[in-house]
C-alpha cells in the first residue's frame, strides 16, 4: 500500500480512536454535575419518559500499547461505509422509532418520549460504565445522584450481546429498571432469579436446528461438521441439533468450539481440523462476536472443498471484506424473514444539518461516511477537508443501506414500540396512579407486570395477565450469498423453513455452489450402499460409516442403505444383481430337454437292439453255438437287459408318486435277474468243465432247474429288501428349492438311503461273485468257454457303478437323475456288448464256423 493511500486513509481511522479520550477536571466548591466529562460522549434529548439506548457503535483500543509497534510509521486501515451503515442502523431504527411514536396521536397521547444515546464500546467493563452514565442523566458518574432535573428514566434499551447484556443488568437491576435486549436470543437470560428485569425481542431460535435437520435431509448430507461458539447458546443448539440429526440417522463428523478469547493467528488448529475433515459441509452457529474472529481467518485462507451453513447472526456480509466475500462465495444462510421498515430511509435522510451537528453519533457517521468535518476542530485541518454545505445523509445510496438491514435493527425498533404500549396500556390501566413527571419513583417497578404480560418472547404465567402472547411459529429464509468478480455481492432467498415441519422448500436452480463444487455437493462418510448390498456398522463406528456387503444367498437389498436384506419367497430365487425376486422355473428330466431326449432315444435304442439279438438267438436256437452257451438263461438275460433298457424310461419325464415307487425298485429287480443270469451262466460253464469225468457227482447241478432255482433265490431276496425298503421308508416326490437358485427341482427323494444302498449293495455283490468266478474259469476251452466274455463284461458293469456313486453323491437336480439313467444304460450295453456280441458276429458273419464238425476239429487241436 503506498504512502499517499495511507495517509488518505488516516483521518477515517483517527476520529474514530481519539473520541472515547478521557480527563477529569474537578473544581473545588463546585456542584459535581459541573463537572466536565468528555471521555465517554452520549446524547440526550429530553422526553416526559427517558428511554437509555445502548449501542456498540465503537470499539475502544486498550490503553497499554506496545511501543515496539510503532518503530516504523503504522499501517492504516479504513472504516469501510458498508461497515459503518451495518453498525450504525439499529440506532437509527432506534431514533425513528422515538419520532414516529411521539408523532402518533394515538399512542401514548399527552406524553413525548425522549432518549438518551451511549455506546458501550462492544466491551463490558465500558458497558458497565455506560449504564451508570445513563442513570446519572448524562453527568458525572456519580452512583445513586442524578444530574437530571427530573427522574424520567424508564427503562434501557440495549446490548446487543449475552455478555453486553449481562454486564448492564449488574447495575439496572439493583435499581429494578426494566432491560430490553435486542441482540439475539440468549439461555443464560432466561434466569429469572438472576435476571429478573431483562426482556428479550429476539427469536428464540428454539427450531432452528430442525431448519438445519430439513436440509440435511433434502440433499442427503448425512456426515457434517460443526463450528459453534463456546458459549452456553452454542451447547444447547448442539444438545438439540445432535439429538435430531440421530433420530434421523444423520453423524457430526467432528465439532469444534472457538473460545471466547479466541485468538486466529495463535492457535489456528480450527481451521486445519475443518480443512482436514472428510466432511463436505461444515455448519457454523454462534455468537457474532466468535465468529467474527472466525471470519478473520477465512480472509486470509480459503476452506477448500468446503460447504458452509450458518445463520444471519454471521454478519459477515455487513463489514465490506471483499476478500471474505470472494472466499465465502456460495454460503448458504439461515435468516428470520426480513421485514421492512417503513419510512425509516425516508426518515434517515431527511434529517437535516442542524440535527445531524447537534447529535454526536449521527456527526460522526456523516464525518467518518464522507470522510470530511463538519466543524473546526485542532489539528483537523490535515486530515479532513470541510464537508459541503449541501452534503446530508440524502447522499447515501439506497441500494447500500437496503444491504444492511439487519435482524438487530428490527429487533430495535420493534423494542421502542413494545415499551411504548407497554406504557400506555400502564397508564390507562385500573391500577395507575395519577402521572406527573418527575414524581413517579416507581414507574420502573410497576412497569415490570405489564412488560412481563404482553412480551413477545416468553409466555404469560401471570393469571391477571390475561392471555399472554405466545410463541409464533418461526420462519426462515434460505439465503444464498454470492459474490462477483466486480467486488459486488448480495443476498438471494432460494427456500425458506416454517418450524415444525408445516413446510420446506428451495430452489435449486437459483442456488450458485461454491466454485470448488460443479454440482450439489454431497457430504457421506463413504458412498452409499446400493441395491443387492446391506449396511453393516461396526461397533464404536458412527452409524454413517459403514461397510456394504452383498445380500446372501436368497436374499434381495432393493432400496439403498438397507439394513437388512429381504428374503425371496419359496417359490422365488435373487437376480443376479441381488434387488428383486425372480420367479423359480421348475425343472426336472424331461423328454423334452435334450439331455433328457438322448438318453430316451438311447434306452429305446439298445433295448431294440437287445430285441434283435433275442430274435437272433430264438431264430437260431438249434445251432451249436447258441445251445452251447445255454440258451435258456441267454434267452432270460437278454429279455432283463430289454427290460433294463426300459426301466431308465421311468427316470425321465415328471416325477410322480407312482414313478417314485416304481423306478428304483423296477431297476434294482431287473438287474438282480440279468446279474443272477450271468452268474447262472458263469457257474454253469464252472461246472460244465469240472463234471467230465464219468460218475462226476457234479452232473447233477448242470440242468435248467438249477440255474433257473439259482434266479429265483437272488432276484426272491432283492425283492425281499425292495419290499422292506417300500414298507418302511418308501422314496417319495418332492419339490427342491435350494440345490438350484434359480429353479425349484421336482424329484424323488429315496426315503431311505441305507435301504437305496443296501439295494445297490446286493446287486453289487452279485456282479463281483459273477466277476470272480468268470475270472477264474477263463482259461478253460475256448471252444465252449464264454468266460472271458462274462469277465469283460462284469469289469464293465463294476467300473460304470463304482463310477457312478461319488458323482450321484455330488450332484443334484436332473444333472444326478441324468447321471442314474446313463450308468443303466451304460452298464447294461456293455453287458450286451461284451457277452452277445463275439456270438452274433459268429452266427450272422461266420456260419461256417457254427457246425458241429468246426467246433470238435477246433475242439481236438
Amino acid at each position: 500500500m503506498g504512502l499517499d493511500k495511507l495517509w488518505d486513509l488516516l483521518p477515517r481511522l483517527c476520529l474514530i480512536l481519539l473520541l472515547p479520550l478521557v480527563y477529569f477536571e474537578y473544581q473545588m466548591g463546585k456542584s459535581p454535575c459541573h463537572i466536565e466529562r468528555v471521555y465517554n460522549p452520549t446524547y440526550r434529548k429530553e422526553g416526559d419518559l427517558v428511554i437509555g439506548g445502548f449501542f456498540s457503535l465503537f470499539v475502544k483500543i486498550e490503553d497499554k500499547i506496545n511501543k515496539e509497534a510503532f518503530k516504523h510509521r503504522p499501517a492504516l486501515t479504513s472504516v469501510a461505509s458498508q461497515s459503518m451503515l451495518t453498525y450504525y442502523q439499529p440506532l437509527f431504527a432506534f431514533l425513528y422509532a422515538v419520532d414516529e411514536i411521539n408523532k402518533t396521536p394515538h399512542l401514548l397521547p399527552n406524553i413525548t418520549l425522549g432518549y438518551q444515546v451511549v455506546s458501550d464500546f462492544h466491551k463490558n467493563s465500558l458497558a458497565v460504565e455506560s449504564t451508570l452514565i445513563w442513570m446519572a442523566g448524562g453527568g458525572p458518574i456519580i452512583p445513586n445522584y442524578s444530574c437530571s432535573r427530573l427522574s424520567n428514566s424508564v427503562a434501557a434499551i440495549g446490548g446487543i450481546s449475552a455478555s453486553l447484556s449481562m454486564s448492564m443488568a449488574t447495575i439496572l437491576k439493583l435499581y429494578k429498571l426494566p432491560q430490553i435486549i435486542y441482540g439475539p436470543f440468549d439461555l443464560l437470560l432466561t434466569d429469572e432469579f438472576q435476571y429478573p428485569y431483562i426482556y428479550q425481542m429476539g427469536s428464540r431460535e428454539s427450531v432452528l436446528h430442525l431448519a438445519f435437520i430439513q436440509l440435511m435431509l433434502h440433499f442427503e448430507w448425512t456426515w457434517v461438521g460443526l463450528i459453534l461458539s463456546d458459549t452456553v447458546r452454542g451447547e444447547s443448539f448442539f444438545n438439540d441439533l445432535k439429538a435430531e440429526m440421530v433420530r434421523n440417522d444423520l453423524c457430526v463428523a467432528f465439532k469444534e468450539l472457538i473460545p471466547e478469547d479466541y485468538n486466529p493467528f495463535d492457535d489456528n488448529g480450527i481451521f486445519y481440523r475443518s480443512t482436514v475433515s472428510s466432511s463436505k459441509v461444515i455448519f457454523i452457529y454462534g455468537s457474532e462476536d466468535n465468529l467474527q474472529v472466525f471470519s478473520t481467518i477465512l480472509t486470509y485462507f480459503v476452506l477448500y472443498e468446503k460447504m458452509l451453513i450458518t445463520t444471519s447472526s454471521w454478519n459477515f456480509f455487513g463489514d465490506g471484506n471483499l476478500n471474505l466475500f470472494s472466499n465465502l462465495h456460495g454460503t448458504i444462510l439461515f435468516s428470520p424473514p426480513k421485514k421492512d421498515i417503513p419510512g425509516l430511509i425516508d426518515f434517515v435522510k431527511d434529517l437535516n444539518r442542524s440535527v445531524i451537528s447537534e447529535n454526536f453519533y449521527l456527526k460522526v457517521f456523516l464525518e467518518v461516511f464522507f470522510s470530511c468535518r463538519l466543524s473546526e476542530k485542532k489539528h483537523a485541518e490535515f486530515f479532513f477537508p470541510f464537508c459541503r454545505d449541501d452534503l446530508s445523509l440524502t447522499d447515501i445510496p439506497d441500494l447500500k443501506f437496503a444491504l444492511v438491514v439487519s435482524d438487530l435493527s428490527f429487533n430495535v425498533y420493534n423494542a421502542v414500540y413494545f415499551l411504548a404500549y407497554t406504557l400506555q396500556q400502564m397508564l390507562q390501566s385500573e391500577i395507575k396512579e395519577v402521572y406527573e413527571p418527575g414524581r413517579n419513583p416507581d414507574l420502573s417497578y410497576k412497569l415490570h407486570h405489564f412488560l412481563k404480560c404482553i412480551n413477545p418472547v416468553h409466555n404469560a404465567n401471570d393469571e391477571s395477565c390475561g392471555h399472554g402472547a405466545g410463541i409464533a411459529a418461526e420462519t426462515y429464509d434460505i439465503l444464498n450469498f454470492k459474490s462477483f468478480p466486480d467486488e459486488t455481492a448480495i443476498l438471494v432467498k432460494v427456500g425458506e423453513v416454517i418450524s415444525h415441519g408445516q413446510g420446506f422448500s428451495i430452489n435449486e436452480e437459483d442456488i450458485n455452489w461454491p466454485r470448488d463444487f460443479s454440482q450439489t455437493p454431497t457430504s457421506t462418510c463413504n458412498l452409499n450402499c446400493g441395491p443387492g448390498f446391506k449396511k453393516t456398522v461396526y461397533e464404536n463406528q458412527p452409524i454413517c460409516c459403514f461397510d456394504c456387503n452383498p445380500c446372501p444367498e436368497g436374499h434381495i437389498s432393493n432400496q439403498t442403505d438397507a439394513e437388512q436384506c429381504l428374503q425371496c419367497p419359496e417359490d422365488q430365487y435373487p437376480n443376479k444383481e441381488k434387488d428383486r425376486c425372480l420367479d423359480k422355473t421348475v425343472t426336472f428330466l424331461s423328454y423334452e430337454d435334450p439331455l433328457g431326449m438322448t438318453l430316451a432315444w438311447a434306452a429305446l435304442c439298445f433295448s431294440l437292439l437287445t430285441a434283435l439279438v433275442l430274435g437272433v438267438f430264438v431264430k437260431y436256437r438249434n445251432t451249436p453255438i447258441v445251445k452251447a452257451n445255454n440258451r435258456s438263461l441267454s434267452y432270460i438275460l437278454l429279455i432283463s437287459l430289454i427290460l433294463c433298457f426300459l426301466c431308465s424310461l421311468l427316470f425321465i419325464g415328471r416325477p410322480n408318486s407312482a414313478t417314485c415307487l416304481l423306478r428304483q425298485t423296477a431297476f434294482a429287480v431287473v438287474f438282480t435277474v440279468a446279474i443272477a443270469s450271468i452268474l447262472a451262466k458263469t457257474i454253469t460253464v464252472v461246472l460244465a468243465f469240472r463234471a467230465t469225468q464219468p460218475g462226476s457227482r457234479l452232473q447233477r447241478w448242470l440242468g435248467s432247474t438249477t440255474s433257473f432255482s439259482l434266479i429265483f433265490i437272488c432276484s426272491l431276496i432283492q425283492i425281499c429288501l425292495c419290499g422292506i425298503w417300500l414298507g418302511t421308508h418308501p422314496p417319495f416326490l418332492e419339490m427342491d428349492i435350494h440345490s438350484e437358485p434359480g429353479s425349484i427341482i421336482i424329484q424323488c427323494n429315496e426315503g431311505s438311503l441305507l435301504a437305496f444302498y443296501c439295494v445297490l449293495g446286493y446287486i453289487a455283490l452279485l456282479a463281483l461273485g459273477s466277476f470272480t468266478l468268470a475270472f477264474l474259469a477263463r482259461n478253460l476251452p475256448d471252444t465252449f468257454n464264454e468266460a472271458k466274455f462274462l469277465t469283460f463284461s462284469m469289469l464293465v458293469f463294476c467300473s460304470v457303478w463304482i463310477s457312478f456313486l461319488p458323482t450321484y453323491q455330488s450332484t443334484k437336480g436332473k444333472a444326478m437323475v441324468a447321471m442314474e439313467v446313463f450308468s443303466i444304460l451304460t452298464s447294461s450295453a456293455g453287458i450286451l456288448i461284451c457277452i452277445f456280441t463275439p456270438k452274433c458276429y459268429v452266427i450272422l458273419l461266420r456260419a461256417d464256423r457254427n457246425t458241429l464238425e468246426q467246433l470238435k476239429k477246433k475242439a481236438n487241436s
